[in-house]
């Protein structure tokens, strides 16, 4: 046989078998695409389906094909399979054209068209070959970059971000009214544009901790505006990476603290002004409190003698309401030797072992001896307790105490003092059945110079005896409260920690 024959003879076996690879490579790329691949004719009969096509709408390729392509297409949008058949018959191309399918369980699935003719060997256009990409992600995240540059287009602080070299490739309109310069003027330039020239070493320090991928939060500094002006700020600085984790630039947030600084200094102007006449004040209630105590003293003693050389009987009674008046008034200035004392921090305890229910028999003999229309019954099942600190103090308290529930009680002459052991503390009451104190009071009973009824006239007193009493307690780490009812009555409890 003809040498030349023979190998015409197998040419067109090996025309056939490229033919069959480069086929089988297309059918491969088809088969793998993350892209949707679907062919169809010129009147819509989907003739192939790929397997990404599959998984974006749901529908196995023995479910389509030779099914209308208007199986995934929305009622509303029909007319745009009528535009792009027109333009498929044409033998035009439709690129990234952005629509709407529908999937098998309904979703609507957000894609990117691209159809382009199908001709068969005479080059007549017999179909059409749509390759459909899911851009639901796009698209959040498209909308998500508009959210984030509509807030910083019409955020109040300045956004800037700038490279590691320090050149400024961002800046927002708030930058703008801050700094005085336009986003034309500063893109491109350095940021040392608006830090004066004592501050640079903060920029150096600013790149190495961001270079490092470190945050700098609340940065008080100051920079420069185009005039001239000092602008004091509040910066906080973030880093920027890219897409492999390598930080490439930094986003600046920089906050006017102007006028915060402005009202923070006032606020310690005034501060201090308060303080010193806090100080003074306290200082004269001291002395007053101090100079008040020697003529009381001399006083009570002339009263004293006084009372022994009257004999009548009504002598007697103006000597006696003399010198119960000039109790109340020692009490007084000792109070406010107290609370000038409390707030000088001078207020000292006397700490020592002594019995709890002795103090209070010692009180209630104190208050009864003066006020003998009153009853004082102790209720209690200990007969001697021990406790930690200091017992003049504490008497202090329990005086104050059952004072005000005889001041309180102008109808009544019960009072009840509770005595008990709870735990790792004791617990005293004290209970009086007068007027009672309303309960959006009660949370302010404990504060200096506060009288639950300043109207009445007849209930004399500073408002100060509950404040000492509470520092006093809690000092010695105990507790205090109130429980009372209007008409009915009030119960004062205190406690104190025993020792383990």
């Amino acid at each position: 046989m003809d040498k030349n024959a023979f190998t015409l003879s197998k040419a067109p076996e090996i025309s056939l078998s490229l033919a069959e690879q480069k086929q089988g490579l297309l059918s491969a790329i088809i088969a793998t695409s993350d892209d949707a691949i679907i062919s169809k004719t010129l009147k819509g009969i989907i003739t192939s389906w790929n397997p990404a096509a599959e998984r974006m709408f749901g529908y196995s390729e023995a479910e389509t094909i030779g099914q209308h392509i208007s199986i995934i297409i929305p009622p509303d949008r029909i007319d745009e399979e009528t535009y792009i058949i027109g333009q498929i018959a044409q033998g035009n191309r439709v690129s990234h054209f952005e629509t709407i399918r529908i999937a098998s369980n309904g979703d609507q699935i957000p894609i990117s068209l691209s159809i382009s003719p199908i001709v068969n060997s005479k080059g007549v256009v017999i179909g059409a070959s749509k390759i459909a990409r899911n851009i639901r992600e796009r698209q959040i995240a498209n909308e998500k970059q508009s959210i984030l540059a509509a807030i910083v287009a019409s955020s109040d602080d300045a956004i800037i971000s700038k490279t590691l070299e320090g050149i400024i490739n961002s800046w927002n309109p708030a930058a703008e009214r801050m700094f005085g310069y336009t986003e034309a003027e500063v893109l491109g330039k350095h940021i040392s544009l608006i830090i004066p020239p004592e501050r640079f070493q903060e920029e150096t320090f600013i790149i190495g901790e961001v270079s490092k991928g470190s945050k700098i939060d609340h940065f008080h500094t100051v920079r420069l505006a185009k005039d001239g002006r000092q602008v004091a700020i509040s910066l906080s600085v973030s880093p920027i990476v890219n897409d492999s984790g390598m930080v490439i630039g930094a986003s600046k947030i920089a906050r006017d603290i102007s006028e915060q600084l402005l009202v923070q200094r006032e606020k310690e102007r005034l501060y201090e002004q308060v303080k010193a006449l806090n100080d003074k004040k306290d200082e004269f209630i001291g002395l007053a409190s101090h100079e008040l105590k020697t003529p009381l003293t001399s006083i009570s003693a002339y009263l004293q003698i006084l009372s022994t050389m009257v004999t009548d009987e009504k002598s007697r009674l103006f000597v006696a309401r003399t010198r119960l008046q000039l109790k109340k008034l020692s009490a007084l200035v000792s109070d406010l030797l107290d609370i000038s004392k409390i707030e000088a921090g001078r207020l000292q305890l006397s700490v020592e072992r002594f019995d709890i229910l002795q103090v209070l028999k010692d009180a209630i003999e104190l208050l009864s001896y003066g006020n003998n229309n009153h009853h004082i019954s102790l209720k209690t099942e200990i007969v001697e307790l021990q406790v930690t600190g200091d017992p003049n103090r504490v008497e202090q308290v329990i005086v104050n105490l059952l004072t005000n529930a005889i001041r309180y009680s102008p109808g009544t002459d019960r009072i009840i003092i509770y005595l008990s052991r709870e735990f790792h503390e004791v617990k005293i009451g004290i209970q009086d059945f007068g007027i009672g104190i309303a309960p959006e009071k009660l949370k302010d009973i404990f504060t200096r110079f506060y009288r639950v009824d300043d109207a009445n006239s007849n209930v004399s007193g500073l408002g100060i005896g509950l404040f000492l009493s509470q520092d006093i307690i809690l000092r010695h780490k105990g507790r205090i409260w109130a429980e009372s009812e209007p008409g009915i009555g009030s119960t004062f409890w205190f406690t104190l920690p025993l020792d383990e």
